[in-house]
């Protein structure tokens, strides 16, 4: 007499349809059982969805009271050629925010996207904001522009879009605007 040893695929396959052809009611069961365990996954997921994104409204309606939010954008127009690098933004001689564009980024600015760059507390009054970029022309010589602006904070919340333009490279300019 000789064992015969199965490869541990065949016996895992063999194994399976003794246990199935032995317990074909109790497979239907657990069937039933676990379209059930899913839809409860699922209602599951969607109420931690909705609980996340009402968390995230009220941290920021506590971080950021209309009466003292601000927030700057960027955006980016004109010349093709010109491939901005990064943003660098002061707000009363602190630096707020920084940013190296990624080339989807870069993107999605050209087709006429806006990014929020920074979002903070300010009192009312007069605030000095610098905004500085660097960039470069398909030809890799590379510029550095900056430009001064006054935010006149009142109450309510302020945004202020920091515009990046330019018919060539080596013209790009920043501009401001109050929304």
């Amino acid at each position: 007499m000789s064992i015969r040893i199965l490869p541990p695929a065949l016996a895992l396959i063999a194994f399976l349809l003794s246990v199935l052809s032995t317990s074909s009611f109790a497979a239907e069961v657990t069937k039933e059982q676990i379209k059930g365990l899913d839809e409860q996954v699922q209602d599951i997921k969607k109420d931690v969805l909705e609980l996340t994104s009402e968390l995230t409204l009220l941290e920021e309606k506590l971080l950021f009271p209309s009466n003292t939010q601000v927030s700057l954008f960027v955006s980016l127009a004109g010349d093709k050629d010109f491939v901005l690098d990064s943003v660098q933004i002061k707000m009363d001689n602190k630096v707020v925010a920084q940013h190296l564009y990624t080339f989807k980024e870069i993107e999605a600015l050209r087709a006429g996207g806006v990014q929020r760059i920074y979002t903070g507390n300010i009192k009312t009054g007069d605030h000095a904001l610098v905004a500085s970029f660097i960039g470069r022309a398909e030809s890799n010589n590379e510029y550095q522009r900056s430009a001064n602006y006054t935010v006149t904070k009142k109450v309510g919340p302020a945004f202020v879009e920091i515009q990046i333009t330019g018919s060539s490279a080596s013209d790009q300019t920043v501009s401001f605007k109050d929304w």
